[in-house]
């Protein structure tokens, strides 16, 4: 059986979705997920109980709230939001990012609403 190798377009697969705060996976690796998400606005306080939650900011600006401090993730930059860690991802302009986190990571971490995504689109 001959397995097929296939290179990821990161513009291609951002053009296939335009809602907000709705990731969609891209690929999986080692139980890991790679997720592109666009983001607008203000989401919610949250966190992830079990899970490290990486950002990369493809496009635009992000900004994570923290109860201590405030972190600017700008194009080409990443932050990882320790498991545990409370925090409110806001994008005043649409924002484009990769999130790398396990395969069992909710988008609304903790918070359980009508937004929680518990099965995700591949793309």
């Amino acid at each position: 059986m001959v397995e097929k190798f296939n290179v990821v377009n990161i513009k291609e697969k951002f053009a296939k979705f335009s809602e907000y705060w709705t990731p969609k996976i891209a690929a999986e690796l080692n139980g890991q997920q790679i997720k592109f998400a666009k983001l607008k606005g203000e989401f919610f306080w949250h966190f992830h109980e079990n899970e490290d939650e990486l950002f990369l900011v493809i496009k635009g600006k992000l900004l994570i709230k923290l109860r201590e401090q405030d972190i600017t993730i700008n194009e080409g930059e990443f932050f990882i939001v320790p498991k545990g860690v409370e925090h409110l991802p806001v994008a005043e302009e649409e924002c484009h990012v990769m999130l790398i986190e396990p395969a069992s990571t909710l988008n609304t971490g903790n918070i359980h609403n009508d937004i929680t995504l518990e099965n995700l689109e591949n793309i």
